[in-house]
């Protein structure tokens, strides 16, 4: 129960935070803006790793399903469909990690909302008005909440893929899930699921990832939320590969 009563929470979250922003077209517009802009800024801060290797499927799936532009409104609308029977059509280790998915989702857009309102506020250039509306929206414990949620979650995506028989059962269910509408979070696991058993397959490979995602995401939060405007946008314009 406790799995469906957060993702029925994060869901209604989600939908309030989504009818503000479409209500007003200026704060929808900043809104994709700043996604857009995350999307990119992710790009540029892992495209040695997006570029081919261990961890180039890692940070697609990363890209695509956390940090990404694209619209996830099919997916949430599975959420709210399944938040009430999730503990029986999910085995109990899948809706923890569907249940935190829903919860960094909530979170997410709670700040992108916040970073779209600041940004109709400030002039100038994309990488200004982001740096800007970072700062003055003040949530660094929130951020620290955002990232700790992603590296474990990515933990989670691992962990499935130790659990016995797991992978077939999520095959097995994919009829299922599609029939009852499920198509989009099922891709979400099984993909998920799929990544991260084929990067666990070298020894340390996951956890090297996650390190990895935390060591450089940590460095942007520092970045962002120091007191030097100038450096914070210097290094986002950098990752960015343009003038601030």
């Amino acid at each position: 129960m406790e799995a469906a009563r957060t993702i029925r929470d994060s869901v209604q979250q989600v939908a309030r935070l989504r009818e503000l922003a479409a209500a007003d077209p200026r704060l929808h517009a900043a809104l994709l803006a700043v996604k857009r802009l995350q999307s990119r800024r992710f790009s540029g801060t892992y495209a040695d790793l997006l570029q081919g290797g261990t961890f180039a499927a890692a940070a697609g799936f990363f890209l695509e399903e956390l940090y990404g532009d694209r619209d996830y409104s099919d997916r949430d609308a599975q959420f709210a469909r399944i938040a009430g029977a999730i503990d029986r059509f999910f085995p109990a280790q899948v809706a923890r990690t569907a249940a935190d998915l829903a919860a960094l989702h909530a979170l997410t857009e709670d700040l992108d909302l916040a970073m779209a309102r600041e940004w109709l506020r400030i002039d100038g250039s994309d990488v200004h008005r982001y740096a800007a509306a970072w700062k003055a929206i003040d949530r660094a414990v929130d951020r620290e909440r955002q990232l700790g949620s992603v590296v474990e979650l990515g933990r989670e995506l691992a962990r499935l893929t130790r659990a016995p028989g797991l992978r077939t059962m999520l095959r097995m269910m994919r009829g299922a899930a599609g029939a009852a509408g499920l198509g989009e979070l099922q891709r979400f696991l099984e993909t998920g699921f799929d990544t991260f058993a084929a990067m666990a397959r070298q020894r340390g490979a996951v956890e090297a990832f996650l390190s990895t995602v935390e060591e450089r995401e940590g460095a942007l939060l520092r970045a962002l939320g120091s007191g030097d405007p100038v450096a914070a946008e210097t290094e986002l314009a950098r990752i960015l590969g343009q003038a601030p």
